[in-house]
């Protein structure tokens, strides 16, 4: 199921515009990161509608031996949810990065400066692409969104790391589980997603909301606060197909 908000992509002209004209809601989740199952960390998202698309934020701040991190990222997407502009700063352990990226006419340009130097990469252009920073639950909440309108297939991601590259993203979907969220039983979808040979595993709720992340990263993982996943009793498996 999509997220209400998110329904707008699918929508005729006419509810498009009813709903834009009353979108003072917002979806938002506020999440835990942690590694080894210890907090280290907070990361945050925040998408609201408009009449010409989405506006998205996101925060992240980490704090812990080896990595002081943190993120601010705003974006604008199209009512179909593709990437039509990001700002991002970074810091990370003291060093700045800034990033602006933006379609330039078949392309996608990413501007990256870090360490007192800048660069300009021009990468090949895709609908379905997701900026992809580390640490950004509103980056996966968009990427779930995508892969629902689009069936898990012809998805990107823009990595902004040196130079920056575009990866596609392999989605593959595992049985249901469980957990409670704000103390209320909630079945669980799982998916794990392969970018670049790394695995992330995604666990959504029935509103295709974030609900935790498994990160590639050692150890790390990004958990909605109020949310408990119940361990399986076994590790999962694709569905027979």
């Amino acid at each position: 199921m999509l997220n209400p908000l998110r329904k707008l992509a699918v929508l005729s002209v006419v509810e498009l515009l009813v709903l834009a004209t009353a979108a003072a809601s917002a979806q938002a989740g506020s999440f835990i990161v942690s590694q080894h199952g210890q907090p280290v960390g907070t990361a945050s998202f925040r998408v609201t509608a408009g009449s010409s698309g989405y506006d998205s934020t996101a925060l992240v701040r980490i704090a812990m031996q080896g990595l002081n991190y943190s993120l601010s990222k705003t974006e604008r997407l199209s009512p179909a949810n593709q990437l039509r502009h990001v700002q991002l700063s970074a810091i990370v352990n003291g060093s700045a990065v800034t990033v602006t990226a933006a379609p330039d006419a078949a392309q996608f340009l990413l501007n990256i400066s870090a360490n007192g130097r800048a660069s300009t990469t021009r990468l090949a252009a895709h609908s379905a692409a997701v900026f992809l920073p580390d640490f950004d639950p509103g980056a996966l909440e968009t990427l779930l969104t995508l892969a629902v309108t689009g069936n898990n297939r012809d998805l990107w991601a823009i990595i902004p790391k040196q130079a920056g590259s575009i990866e596609p993203i392999q989605l593959a979907t595992y049985a249901d589980e469980y957990g409670t969220l704000d103390g209320k039983a909630i079945v669980v979808h799982h998916l794990v997603a392969t970018i670049a040979s790394d695995t992330t595993d995604l666990f959504s709720g029935p509103e295709n909301q974030l609900l935790q992340a498994e990160l590639p990263q050692q150890g790390f993982a990004l958990v909605r606060k109020g949310f408990v996943l119940t361990p399986p009793a076994r590790p999962g498996a694709p569905p027979a197909e």
